[in-house]
């Protein structure tokens, strides 16, 4: 299996909730490497630009307004199959049929706020770690 990069970003009701090292500390304990990290509270355009994918979408609105209500942790993972990887440490959109002990059962509270994103994709990856760490120096 390759080594990948993917996206993190611990949501604004995870953060608010004060999981953020309990996130961190299940990302290091599947094995993925921390290889940038930053809080920021994004602003609407910065979220509507991230999120652009969805924008015909009828929860495109609802998104953004979460997105950008309080602050957010993005990190860039790196490690074996990290897509995939962090998308089982992640469990299922929605928390309720999410797995036992995934972020998402143990923090989520709904489809809507379910406390983590990730990438689904090596193409989505690379756009949503250049979207976030734009010339950075990721070693």
């Amino acid at each position: 299996m390759a080594v990948e990069r993917t996206l993190s970003i611990i949501k604004p009701d995870a953060v608010e909730k004060n999981h953020i090292g309990a996130v961190l500390a299940l990302i290091e304990a599947a094995g993925l490497e921390i290889k940038a990290m930053r809080m920021v509270h994004l602003s609407r355009p910065q979220a509507e630009g991230f999120y652009a994918v969805h924008r015909e979408r009828p929860f495109f609105g609802e998104l953004v307004e979460f997105m950008t209500r309080g602050p957010v942790v993005i990190s860039c993972l790196e490690g074996e199959g990290a897509i995939a990887k962090y998308r089982g440490v992640m469990g299922a959109t929605d928390p309720a049929k999410a797995e036992d002990g995934t972020i998402r059962k143990l923090y989520g509270s709904n489809i809507g706020e379910n406390a983590c994103h990730g990438s689904d994709a090596p193409e989505t990856a690379a756009f949503e770690v250049g979207y976030f760490f734009p010339g950075y120096e990721l070693g």
